[in-house]
């Protein structure tokens, strides 16, 4: 058996414990909550397995050597003694990723070039040939990290970010990360044990998402490719047998997942995305203005929706959340209600107390997630009829 070794998956702000807990679900060991990220141990077949159904990691890295850089002299010294021959060849085409929190490094592509230079040069003086830069379709993708005076390199295990399910092929003005969509839907409690709606649905991604954490199918199956494919001791047949098991944990979904958009071209594209995530048997789509709605069920209803902030969209911010506010409140007893949003001062004009709120990034933006419980009839009577 291939021992264990040391990965990193980065994540977004606000999401380090649920992702924490899905390796924990998936059996990675040594778990450790950083800032944006959680490192983790596994074999290589792990690696294949964390690539392919982590929702809430961005990339995960595979570190192989760290050391304290006080200039570009020495960073370059230190990357031009470590042994690359292990992870690349002259034959080998690479491209250097880099992020930076330094005084004495304030560019990142300069610290990638200055890596590059001393990868080459090492290569040039020991083999008498150069491996070549290939930035969009590289062998080998190295991660260059340095905080303050630390620095970090790994490699690349997942490419593309791993938001880049595969399925999406459109999106609207304001699309939504399938990462931070996920991470939503998992901070929200959202497991598939009752009927859901995405009442402005945009092109489809929490809709999607939500339908496959209620399936349990693996979120990247999708995916046309991950970095560690085009790794030399890449084992088709164990990622093979790892997409098998990870199917064979599928399971049915007995609930209705449905999603609103008064675009007629939101409701399109929405369609395009669940076919091709091979969802249409679960995902319904509808074109309805959501302040025209009711409650279909008379079950409980899970709602989860990131509605305009007034970034990119013209809509008075004050009047649209109070029809929020409203459509809950008169039509939708019985609903767990969670929506995202960085215009905080719209936020107050929904005139509902939220249960909760919890701080995550949207993109740049500082936002909230919010629940409001809509209660079927009073909170009063429903207070008196549990006690």
């Amino acid at each position: 058996m291939e021992n264990n070794f040391k990965m990193v998956a980065k994540t977004m702000f606000g999401f380090e414990e649920i992702l924490a807990k899905e390796l924990r679900k998936l059996g990675a060991i040594n778990i450790e909550e950083g800032i944006r990220s959680v490192s983790f141990e596994g074999d290589k077949g792990f690696m294949y397995k964390a690539n392919l159904c982590l929702r809430t990691a961005i990339k995960i890295v595979k570190p192989i050597h760290s050391f304290t850089v006080t200039s570009e002299e020495d960073l370059y010294k230190k990357i031009y003694a470590f042994d690359w021959s292990d992870y690349l060849s002259t034959e080998t085409t690479f491209a250097i990723d880099t992020t930076i929190n330094s005084e004495t490094f304030t560019h990142s592509l300069y610290v990638s070039q200055k890596v590059k230079d001393a990868i080459v040069d090492k290569f040039r003086d020991t083999d008498g040939k150069r491996p070549d830069v290939d930035i969009k379709f590289p062998d080998i993708r190295i991660n260059i990290h340095i905080q303050k005076d630390h620095c970090n390199v790994a490699l690349d295990t997942s490419g593309r970010s791993l938001h880049q399910r595969g399925y999406k092929t459109a999106t609207n003005i304001a699309p939504i990360n399938e990462v931070l969509a996920a991470g939503l839907l998992l901070l929200s409690g959202w497991d598939g044990q009752c009927d859901f709606l995405d009442p402005m649905c945009g092109s489809g991604t929490i809709l999607v998402e939500a339908a496959m954490i209620a399936c349990n199918i693996p979120v990247n199956i999708n995916r046309k490719e991950f970095a560690f494919e085009k790794w030399d001791d890449y084992d088709q047949d164990l990622f093979d047998k790892i997409v098998e098991s990870s199917l064979s944990k599928t399971r049915e979904f007995h609930f209705k997942i449905a999603g609103y958009d008064k675009a007629p071209s939101a409701i399109q594209k929405a369609q395009d995305n669940i076919e091709n995530a091979n969802l249409s048997d679960y995902i319904k789509v509808g074109q309805f203005n959501f302040f025209e709605t009711e409650k279909t069920v008379e079950t409980h209803l899970h709602i989860l929706f990131n509605p305009p902030y007034g970034e990119r969209l013209d809509i008075e911010m004050e009047e649209f959340y109070k029809n929020i506010g409203d459509t809950l409140k008169q039509h939708y007893a019985g609903t767990d209600a969670w929506l995202i949003t960085s215009n905080l001062d719209a936020l107050k004009h929904v005139g509902l107390r939220p249960s909760r709120k919890i701080k995550v990034f949207n993109s740049q933006l500082e936002s909230k997630l919010v629940k409001y419980v809509m209660y079927a009839g009073s909170k009063k009577a429903k207070y008196n009829s549990e006690n």
